[in-house]
């Protein structure tokens, strides 16, 4: 491999180590103190309690492990949003866990822990899996309860989403291990099956001092709402269990009950391992922002051909044309699968009758008009076929000044949004370089929906690039101190620069994407193909297919 090829696999792999050492100390949770407390009282840790429960021969894709990251801080941090959670296999039916933190903030909910779970929730809706829930919280974070409880996207509509999922004939296992109080105790509930451990698990809306306090009454915790108290005098719980294992073992016996439901009826083969190393990722993807040609990439996510095992299964779409969008399809682990990814390479237009001067020279990463028309027309090839979208995102925007404008930039821009919007196969995201801008709509960003979102440690996600965007505001923040009659030196206009640039930055690394969960996951591009594969799974269990309407847009 070549000096580049090293360089770049260097800082790639730093950046993973980077990310595992961030992830080190999410894993502790509230800490070594709190974990040793809750071992004390005879309670597993929310990620103890997940690796009891799934199969250990099947993936389990951790969901919003960054979440809280580095926010909260005069509160004293929310690792992993408080709530530890992701895809998985429970007795061979996959599934959505979730599982309160009690070593963090005795598992209060905080804005946070509310988004994110209604973020799985909403996995679950969208792919009709079932959900478990393995509850351990005392309710909400008090003083934060502006920011958490009236709102449509807060508290409350976790109980709204357990009665439409319900509805939908999703399947809901409760778990109760812990406290489960105030609003809280309706979700357990409202889920089709209440587990308690004795001793340990308690359901009420208001718990000792506030019933004291409201109503004069003395009562106990196991009196008022423990399991006993549940499963033979209030009827709410179904079954009580001695210990957590007994109580995670009756879920496992519950889960390899569940009928099999009809799927979408995604194509799949035989899966196949790819032609070409997937860790050989590491080396071409360029940390410089440098050129790159997709397709080696790409070479490396998909299967090997299933007809000649000297080639790939990827079979490029309009290959010469609109070049800065690759369009293709392959498969992933055996799945078929539209590919629409970024290409980074300079490369050359065709010269044609209609369009503006041939043989130019292109931007890697900028959508030109004929990329967009090329892109829109695949995605509704996708979707007439049933073939799921899979987006690779290293995008600076859509190209700009008088000769695209002229050429209808906005309206090719529009028509493959448009396109993305209307698509009603399931899309899945995956951000490996830039995103930015309207780069970020046309090729699947989060607010287009996409069943699963991810990013590489190299991902940005902003309105645009660092420096440039830097420039900007510095120069509206110079016209503002001239205005107030303020010098600038060349020195104090070098250090605000920085300054601007810096925290600028800061807001376009993946770390802070996955702290607010704008995407799902941060992951090591040796995983991309098993997150994709997992995610199609996943909707392949969901049936339900609106038609396909793009809706009015200019041809």
């Amino acid at each position: 491999m070549d000096l580049a090829f090293n360089k770049n696999e260097d800082v790639m792999k730093q950046s993973l180590s980077d990310m595992q050492q961030k992830l080190d100390i999410i894993y502790k949770g509230g800490g070594t103190k709190a974990i040793a407390k809750q071992h004390q009282q005879e309670k597993l840790t929310p990620r103890e309690r997940i690796d009891y429960l799934i199969d250990k021969n099947k993936p389990f894709i951790e969901i919003g492990a960054f979440a809280g990251y580095e926010m909260y801080a005069a509160q004293g941090g929310c690792p992993a949003g408080g709530t530890v959670a992701g895809i998985g296999y429970v007795n061979g039916r996959q599934c959505i866990i979730m599982a309160n933190d009690q070593t963090v903030k005795a598992g209060a909910w905080f804005p946070i822990t509310g988004k994110k779970n209604l973020r799985l929730q909403e996995m679950a809706m969208e792919n009709h899996l079932p959900i478990i829930y393995l509850v351990d919280s005392a309710g909400v974070f008090l003083p934060m309860q502006d920011e958490i409880f009236p709102d449509k996207e807060h508290f409350g509509r976790i109980f709204r989403n357990n009665a439409v999922m319900s509805a939908m004939g999703i399947t809901q296992i409760a778990a109760v291990m812990g406290p489960c109080v105030a609003g809280g105790a309706y979700l357990p509930i409202m889920s089709d099956e209440t587990l308690m451990v004795e001793g340990k698990g308690s359901i009420y809306l208001a718990g000792p001092y506030l019933v004291k306090a409201a109503i004069g009454e003395n009562v106990d915790h196991e009196t008022l709402g423990g399991a006993s108290t549940h499963t033979s005098i209030s009827g709410i719980a179904d079954y009580k269990f001695d210990t957590e294992q007994e109580c995670m073992n009756h879920i496992k016996k519950l889960m390899s009950m569940l009928g099999d439901t009809p799927t979408a009826g995604f194509d799949r083969s035989q899966p196949l391992a790819p032609l070409k190393n997937p860790e050989e990722l590491y080396g071409l993807f360029p940390q410089d922002g440098g050129q790159y040609d997709v397709v080696e990439l790409i070479e490396r996510i998909v299967d090997k051909s299933e007809d000649d095992e000297n080639k790939t299964s990827f079979q490029e779409f309009k290959q010469d044309y609109g070049k800065t969008i690759v369009c293709g399809y392959a498969r992933i682990e055996g799945w078929a699968v539209g590919i629409v990814a970024n290409q980074r390479l300079i490369v050359k237009t065709a010269k044609t009758a209609s369009g503006p001067g041939g043989g130019e020279m292109q931007l890697g990463g900028v959508i030109y008009n004929d990329s967009a028309d090329k892109a829109a027309r695949f995605i509704l090839n996708c979707n007439q076929k049933k073939i799921p979208l899979v987006f690779l995102q290293d995008v600076t925007g859509f190209m700009v000044g008088s000769r695209s404008e002229h050429s209808g930039i906005i309206k090719d821009g529009a028509k493959l949004v448009n396109a993305v919007a209307n698509s009603v196969v399931p899309k899945i995201t995956i951000i490996i370089g830039n995103s930015y801008g309207a780069g970020n709509y046309a090729m699947c960003g989060k607010a287009y929906d996409p069943r699963f979102i991810y990013a590489w440690p190299s991902a940005k996600i902003a309105v645009m690039g660092g420096e440039a965007a830097a420039k900007v505001l510095l120069q509206i923040e110079m016209a503002s101190l001239k205005k107030e009659g303020k010098e600038i030196t060349p020195e104090a206009e070098k250090e605000l620069f920085d300054k601007i640039k810096n925290r600028y930055d800061k807001q376009t690394s993946p770390y802070y994407a996955a702290a607010r969960i704008w995407v799902d996951a941060i992951i090591d591009p040796s995983d991309t193909r098993q997150v994709i594969a997992e995610g199609i799974a996943a909707a392949n269990h969901n049936p339900e297919m609106r038609e396909l309407k793009t809706g009015v847009f200019q041809v």
